[in-house]
């Protein structure tokens, strides 16, 4: 029988009339009428992003699949539908990326009878595992369902709320691609990480509330909602700093303060600028080179009543990769007591310098996970940015 526009658009008008905790029985009854699906589940990325993990009513742990070592997982690496055989029948188990502007969600499987595998089908039901993202993103306001679903185990009061504070862990636009991650994932504390975009713009934020546990958490809380407060009154990163600083001294009064790099990327030309308040550092990859970008250190926000800030620039290149990291990465101490340092975090971009920005955090902190002392319990985080820029403008 052969595949029609309309198979497409009923599963599509059912997905997007679905209530938010009903997706995954609406998608599944859809695939199974007008596909002949035979199966279809949904597994979704944990924190960590170490394993998928199936979306139930009750989450299990012991049905996580692992992202190295599975088929699912090989989908979710590699961003393309990948299908095994999955019965003597000739059944097909098609693995289907759950993806959103880049954040990768997730994995949908759909098992078709050998007849409705065919090239149609594939680029159809990839389009409806995006379009199935899309709506767990506007669920997640409306129900838990998919939130426990990526917890392998449980978060604490602190993680809760720095995970609640993110935009998402990937975006990609033409002009850039943005990947992130934060450890320990089910235990952080005061690290973070935001962006916002528009036409013009890019700004980015990396921040290191002071501390441990939820008073780490609260204050990176106030810094990150008092800079997007500044941000989304029209200032630039400048007055963003300032009053951030002034919000975080009038409740701390210099007793907590945040480190923070704030940015500001002109999309048309690829021109930053920069506020650098505190510890966290950029690394620039650019061709076969990688060092670290100083900038003149400013004092972190909230350590002393208004303080003054400046913008430093750089120009961001084509090609061009920003690895952000908190100190809890270039700062962190094996066993022997020897800092992780600068020679060991260029060694370990250069070897990640193939991987998609979204898959080069989670690399990265697994090499550093492998260095660092078992025991210790400062987050680290990094968020990395391939600069691609906008095209010229034709003059024609």
């Amino acid at each position: 029988m052969a595949l029609t526009v309309t198979d497409f658009l009923a599963v599509e008008r059912a997905v997007r009339a679905a209530a938010p905790h009903a997706l995954l029985d609406t998608v599944r009854a859809a695939l199974i009428e007008n596909y002949e699906a035979v199966e279809v589940s949904l597994l979704l990325a944990d924190y960590s992003l170490t394993v998928l993990r199936p979306v139930t009513t009750l989450p299990d742990a012991e049905q996580s699949l692992s992202v190295q070592s599975s088929p699912e997982g090989r989908a979710f690496g590699s961003q393309e539908p990948f299908g095994q055989y999955a019965a003597g029948d000739g059944a097909v188990d098609l693995h289907l990326p759950v993806t959103v502007r880049g954040d990768r969600l997730g994995i949908l499987t759909v098992r078709l009878p050998p007849h409705r595998r065919t090239p149609e089908t594939v680029a159809e039901l990839t389009e409806l595992a995006e379009l199935l993202g899309h709506e767990i993103v506007v669920a997640e306001r409306d129900t838990d369902l998919y939130l426990q679903a990526r917890r392998a185990s449980r978060l604490t009061l602190a993680a809760e709320m720095q995970w609640q504070l993110l935009p998402a862990r990937a975006c990609t636009r033409p002009e850039y691609a943005i990947g992130a991650q934060l450890e320990p994932a089910y235990d952080i504390h005061g690290d973070n990480f935001d962006w916002s975009t528009n036409g013009e713009n890019l700004t980015l934020s990396i921040t290191n509330g002071m501390g441990e546990g939820i008073q780490a958490s609260l204050l990176t809380n106030l810094a990150v909602n008092a800079l997007r407060n500044a941000r989304r009154s029209g200032i630039g990163i400048v007055d963003q700093a300032a009053l951030t600083d002034q919000a975080i001294y009038g409740q701390y009064h210099g007793e907590e303060y945040v480190s923070t790099l704030l940015l500001s990327f002109e999309l048309a030309t690829g021109r930053v600028q920069v506020v650098d308040a505190g510890s966290p550092q950029l690394w620039l990859q650019r061709d076969k080179s990688v060092g670290h970008i100083d900038f003149e250190a400013q004092l972190p926000l909230g350590m002393f009543e208004e303080s003054a800030y400046a913008a430093q620039e750089f120009q961001a290149l084509p090609g061009d990769r920003l690895i952000f990291v908190s100190d809890g990465v270039y700062a962190a101490m094996s066993r022997a007591g020897e800092a992780y340092g600068e020679k060991a975090l260029s060694r370990a971009i250069q070897a990640v310098g193939l991987l998609p920005a979204a898959a080069v955090p989670r690399a990265i902190l697994q090499e550093l996970a492998s260095y660092r002392d078992a025991d210790a319990d400062d987050d680290a985080l990094i968020v990395c940015v391939d600069w691609s820029g906008r095209p010229a403008a034709d003059p024609s």
